[in-house]
């Protein structure tokens, strides 16, 4: 096991060990134990309790995070020439058609989400190979495939995100920076547990939120109460 760097063994003394704090002082906290002298990305990490190899235990969804989360998105949309005038105004950073989906063919994969239209999808499926394993395939759940290219992009550039169970249960969720207000932070984790327990699967028996951990980039896990959120 690596040995904790001398920031880091001051940041973890500052965590109670053995207590779950509620989400109100986890935030706070969050701030008080980053040391980085960049700002650090904070995180969720909720371990659910589902079986995500069951089809109907799969929790997917997306979320519109109050305050964003912090990070410059950058967007493409894959669309026909009518619907380009639209995307840029809306903020997508990278536009057009053909010569983006050679440019990902190449192996070009520089953006953070992308956004298209349903009569594009057909040219977008041979190149599930190099977008799904880096989760950038549209997908019409999450509202990446749509007519609707103009919201769509505003959305995502506002915060919206989608999360997705992964095999061993858990849904791990990028929910701001350090630099954010500790109310900041509270709500938009407080949005993001919300929405998780409003998907929960009929299918899903005994306890169902299972844990909560709060972290930044450089810092300890902070353990929260599920029932205090």
């Amino acid at each position: 096991m690596a040995k904790l760097t001398k920031k880091q063994k001051e940041a973890a003394s500052k965590i109670e060990k053995n207590k779950l704090y509620s989400l109100k002082d986890a935030a706070a906290l969050i701030k008080v134990i980053a040391s980085a002298k960049f700002d650090e990305s904070v995180d969720i990490a909720v371990r659910l309790g589902v079986d995500p190899r069951k089809a109907n235990q799969m929790v997917r969804g997306v979320v519109t995070l109050p305050h964003g989360t912090g990070k410059d998105v950058k967007v493409l949309a894959l669309v026909t020439p009518d619907k380009e005038a639209e995307a840029l105004a809306a903020g997508a950073d990278y536009v057009g058609l053909d010569d983006y989906l050679q440019k990902i063919k190449d192996g070009w994969t520089d953006v953070d989400v992308i956004i298209t239209m349903p009569a594009v999808m057909g040219k977008l499926g041979p190149l599930g190979r190099i977008l799904g394993p880096r989760g950038l395939m549209p997908n019409p759940k999450t509202g990446t495939v749509t007519m609707d290219v103009a919201k769509a992009v505003q959305e995502v550039k506002a915060g919206k995100i989608d999360f997705k169970v992964d095999k061993t249960g858990i849904v791990h969720a990028g929910i701001g920076k350090v630099s954010f207000g500790a109310e900041q932070i509270y709500d938009n984790a407080h949005e993001i547990i919300q929405t998780l327990i409003k998907l929960k699967p009929t299918a899903a028996k005994g306890t169902y939120i299972k844990g909560i951990h709060l972290t930044s980039t450089m810092s300890p896990a902070i353990a929260l109460d599920p029932k205090a959120v």
